[in-house]
Order: structure tokens, then C-alpha cells, then sequence
């Protein structure tokens, strides 16, 4: 049989089933996995049971307490599930079922999973419940294709984590440091056609500047933390706006950015602040080298405090997530990728940049090619990710399946 043989009977597998690939969808955007609170096993244990009923062996990795304490969460756990074809590469697919709490502003229930004009709406809908579902039938359509009697050589993984809104550390950084596995090839979840091949960094640090209370009939005698504060948003402000001259080469990406989240302090409305605490939030670019915009950073901070007498300032690390870098090796996945979502698509599907940061860099930092592709519009701004009504549409759910599913065949089909 020649390759479009093969394709059209993916093809014509995923169709068959797509319907139920829908309904699948809709009970895990029904399923509530917010993070916070980051109690997601009760979710974890649906799409098990989901995936044993299409016929998988599915592993179930419970990380321990403190782990998962320590990444702000209440439970975690990570589903593995492995088919193998025959000696060859193997090729893991993640996503994360995870979701940031919905917020207001919805047009419709965020758990309902309603659909309309072709959109499925719902969080997670296309961050990224849905590729739970792009790579399971895509992998079920390759199954199909060797119950047919087609030789295919090397293995599928499926790594479904849910932690990826916390830093992904106990979600595919536990999956790697525990060595559960060590995939060639790695398809990590998106939410636009394109090809991610890079993303920013993030580095969240908190710095505390330190003053003395005293009564506020006498403020002379303490030393103000909030007036303080002044002049260390001023410099933070001033070297935001400096890294605007600094542009990334990758499409998609711009410049770095710096925003300052979060602003704690005071004691009561009569007392001298003795204390105030930021928390700032500084997207990398993959051109950085993070290291480098830590200590950037921090000195941008002391030199503001070192003018202000009886201010004292701290920094923290909170989270250190570095870029996602394209390499040699995923060039050439990605350009596969590219070849066989435009192929579905009907249009040119390229390889992009996007300034947020994902688990991908997790396995790009292990040396593993990666890329980043599943289901979803043109643009995040489209899907509406992490926004109110966030959606998905399903005409491209179905394209993504077809797109992954001939990837694999690519991949598999070589000697």
C-alpha cells in the first residue's frame, strides 16, 4: 500500500470515531482540575478510566505529599501510557489537565462544555484538555492501522500530567527524574495549528524591602517600607521599559517583559509600614541567558534601596523556567510536523514562537527534539486561553488528530 493508503485509513479511523473523540472531550472539560487548588487527582482518575476503556494499559504515578505540597498543590497523577509496534524510536506525546480557575466574564457555564457554531466552550477546552483527546485517537488510529496488519516500528507514550500550570516540575520533571521514561521524540501540547518550535522563560522573584514600624503620631521615629517602595517600583519600571530594545529572532516571541503581579505590606492604618513585599513576574526571551536577568534584576533593585537610609532588601527566587530553544534535531521534527499539518490544514502551517512558557522546555532541556503542536485556532488570542470563554474549535480537533496521527506514521514507518 502506498502512504496516502495508509493515511486515508487514519483518516477514515478518526472519523469514525470522532463523535465519540467530542463527547470524550466534554466530560474532561466537565471535570473540574483548577489549579488552584491543584487537587487534580479525581480528574487524572476519569481520563484513566476513559483511557482503559479504549483498550490501554494506563499507569497510574501518584507523586508523594511533600512533592506535591511543595508545588502548591494538593494531590498529583500522572498517567503513562505506552504502546509498542515493534523496535524503533519512541515517541511520547504530553498534555496537562490542568486549568486555571475560570474567573468571570463567561458567556456560558465554564464547566458545560457547550457547544456552538462549531466551538467548543469550556477552561480547558483548548488548554489543553483537548489534546488529551488529539493524541489518544490519533494513537488509536495508528492501532487500528497495525491491527490491519501494517508493520510499524517503534513506540508511542502518552504522558498526561497536571501540573504544568505550577511549573511542571512534578508533572513531566518527575516523570523524567524518576527515569519512567526516556522518549526520542516529543509532541507537547499546544493551542494553535502552528508548529511551536520556542518560548519565553519566566522568572518570578519576590523581594522584600525592609523598613521599622513606629506609631503614626511619631512617624519620624520609624522608617516608611510603603514610601520606600517608591522609588524600587520607579527602577523596576525604568528597566522594563529598556527591554523593549531587546528583540527576540524567533516570529511570535517579541521582546522580554516584566510585570509586577503582586504588592503586600503595612500593618495598620496607624502604624509606619515596617515591611513590603513584590512579586514580580519576568518573561525571558530564549536569547537570554537567565542567570543573567536574575542578577540584572536584583542590582536594578539594590541600587534603588541603597539610596534610601534604614531600608534594607532581600530577593528571592520563587520560579526559575528556562526558554524553550529550538535545536538541530527538533528543526528537522518540526519541519516534518509542519509538512504534515499543512498537508491537513489546506494552508502553509509554519513553525512559531509564543512568549509564555509551557512543560515543553521540560523535555527540550532533557535533549530531547520537541515540538509543540494540537489542536486549536490560528492564536491563543482566538482560543481565548486562560481568558473567559475559552474555546476550542472542532473542525480543527479533528485536523490535529489527522496531523498527529501522520506524523506517527512518518516517524514509525521508517526502518
Amino acid at each position: 500500500m502506498t502512504k496516502q493508503t495508509f493515511q486515508d485509513h487514519l483518516r477514515t479511523t478518526i472519523d469514525a470515531n470522532f463523535e465519540r473523540q467530542v463527547d470524550m472531550l466534554a466530560k474532561l472539560v466537565q471535570c473540574p482540575s483548577d489549579n488552584p487548588p491543584g487537587d487534580c487527582a479525581p480528574h487524572a482518575e476519569l481520563t484513566a478510566q476513559w483511557l482503559e476503556d479504549l483498550g490501554f494499559e494506563v499507569e497510574r504515578h501518584s507523586v508523594d505529599p511533600e512533592a506535591t505540597r511543595a508545588a502548591g498543590m494538593r494531590s498529583v497523577t500522572n498517567l503513562i501510557v505506552r504502546e509498542t509496534f515493534g523496535p524503533g524510536p519512541t515517541i511520547a506525546m504530553n498534555a496537562h489537565g490542568d486549568v486555571v480557575p475560570p474567573g468571570g466574564g463567561w458567556t456560558t457555564d465554564p464547566y458545560g462544555a457547550e457547544i456552538r457554531d462549531g466551538w467548543m466552550y469550556g477552561r480547558g477546552a483548548a488548554v489543553s484538555k483537548s489534546d488529551f483527546t488529539t493524541y489518544t485517537y490519533a494513537l488509536l488510529a495508528l492501532k487500528a492501522l497495525r491491527d490491519q496488519g501494517t508493520a510499524l516500528n517503534g513506540s508511542v507514550e502518552l504522558h498526561f500530567t497536571y501540573d504544568e500550570e505550577t511549573g511542571g516540575l512534578v508533572g513531566p520533571g518527575w516523570i523524567l527524574e524518576q527515569k519512567l521514561s526516556a522518549p526520542d521524540y516529543v509532541i507537547s501540547a499546544a493551542f494553535t495549528h502552528h508548529v511551536v518550535v520556542a518560548h519565553n522563560g519566566c522568572l518570578h522573584v519576590e523581594i522584600v524591602i525592609k523598613g521599622r514600624s513606629a506609631h503614626a503620631a511619631r512617624p519620624d521615629t520609624g522608617v516608611d517600607a510603603i514610601e520606600a517602595a517608591v522609588p524600587v517600583l520607579a527602577a523596576l519600571y525604568a528597566y522594563r521599559d529598556g527591554l523593549s530594545q531587546r528583540v527576540s529572532q524567533t516570529d511570535g516571541i517579541g521582546s522580554p517583559t516584566l510585570v509586577v503581579g503582586l504588592i503586600e505590606g503595612g500593618i495598620n492604618t496607624n502604624v509606619v509600614a515596617d515591611t513590603v513585599t513584590l512579586r514580580i513576574d519576568r518573561r525571558i526571551i530564549p536569547e537570554e541567558v537567565p542567570e543573567q536577568v536574575e542578577a540584572e534584576l536584583a542590582a536594578a533593585v539594590r541600587e534603588a534601596a541603597g539610596r534610601l537610609p534604614g531600608i534594607s532588601v532581600d530577593t528571592r527566587r520563587i520560579l526559575l523556567a528556562r526558554p524553550f530553544k529550538p535545536t538541530a534535531a527538533s528543526t528537522a521534527f518540526a519541519q516534518l510536523m509542519c509538512e504534515q499539518a499543512s498537508l491537513v490544514m489546506g494552508k502553509p502551517v509554519t513553525p512559531i514562537g509564543i512568549p509564555l512558557y509551557t512543560d515543553a522546555r521540560l523535555y527540550s532541556e532533557a535533549g530531547i527534539p520537541t515540538v509543540m503542536f494540537g489542536a486549536g485556532p490560528v492564536d491563543l488570542l482566538a482560543a481565548n486561553g486562560h481568558r473567559a470563554d475559552e474555546r476550542v474549535p472542532l473542525d480543527e480537533l479533528r485536523k490535529a488528530t489527522r496531523a498527529v496521527a501522520n506524523t506517527l506514521l512518518e516517524l514509525l514507518s521508517r526502518p
